[in-house]
Parts: structure tokens; C-alpha cells; sequence
């Protein structure tokens, strides 16, 4: 009787722990994007953001942010369980094939090696080097049938 009701509370604080961090990446996220929505309609803040290594016109920065935007809503639905890594993959391949969002995944390049290498974001984005780079090489039109969507290394 002791070690089933001590097994229910260890599920329940289990539970209400996963619960709690769920919703503390939830409320991250909801801040990141609307700190990234402020920069994109105010330039005098855009540039508060220019951590390129390289000169990007304020326009481009700007369309920067929203690819980021983009980026880690995909990379927030699949920590929060709510899109599984094939569907990500299938995220990321679409964005792949839109020019800016490769420029800015190239210009984004030294943000990522930053991030500690067994982090999620740094795992996700290692697969979205590989996916670009297989899509950059691929030797079909088919863009749609290129990459593997193994877990995130």
C-alpha cells in the first residue's frame, strides 16, 4: 500500500514538473516572439539585433528576424511535443527552399556555434545543416523526397 501511493506521488511530481517546464518554454517562447515582432516593425531596434558578421541592409535583417521567428516555432513545437521530428524535418525542408531563409541559416551560422553541443537547438540545427547541404547537392527537383529525418544528432 506505502509503495503504491509513493509511487503515485512520485508520478504526480513527476508530472507537475514536466507540467511546470512546459509551460516556462511556452512562456519563453511567447516572449522571444514578441520581442522578435518589436524589432521587425521598428528598425531603430532591428539593429539592436545586427550580430552579423558580415553587413546585412536593415531590410534583410528584418526578413532575417522573421525567418528566426519561423525557425523556432518549428524548434518550440517539436520541444513541447506538439510536432513530432518528422513533421519538423517536413518544416524545415519547406523553409529550406526559400532563398532568404538560406541566407539567413548561412549569416546565422556562428549563432549556432555557440550552443552547447547536446542542447535541442543545437541538435536541431546540426539536421538543418545537413538537410540544406543534402539540398544544395541533391541531383533532383524532387526537393520534397531529400534527407533523412533521423533524430537530431
Amino acid at each position: 500500500m506505502a509503495a503504491g501511493l509513493a509511487l503515485t506521488i512520485a508520478t504526480f511530481v513527476a508530472r507537475a514538473a514536466h507540467q511546470r517546464r512546459q509551460t516556462a518554454l511556452t512562456e519563453q517562447h511567447r516572449l522571444h516572439f514578441d520581442l522578435l515582432c518589436k524589432a521587425m516593425d521598428d528598425p531603430a531596434l532591428t539593429v539592436v539585433l545586427d550580430t552579423y558578421d558580415e553587413d546585412v541592409p536593415l531590410e534583410k535583417q528584418r526578413q532575417f528576424l522573421f525567418a528566426n521567428a519561423l525557425y523556432i516555432n518549428a524548434v518550440h513545437a517539436l520541444r513541447t511535443g506538439a510536432m513530432t521530428i518528422e513533421e519538423l524535418y517536413g518544416h524545415l525542408r519547406i523553409m529550406c527552399q526559400n532563398e532568404v531563409f538560406r541566407e539567413y541559416w548561412e549569416a546565422t551560422r556562428h549563432h549556432r556555434a555557440s550552443l552547447h553541443d547536446s542542447s535541442k537547438e543545437a541538435q536541431v540545427g546540426r539536421m538543418t545543416d545537413r538537410l540544406a547541404r543534402d539540398l544544395a547537392e541533391a541531383d533532383t527537383e524532387e526537393w520534397w523526397v531529400v534527407g533523412n529525418p533521423s533524430s537530431p544528432q
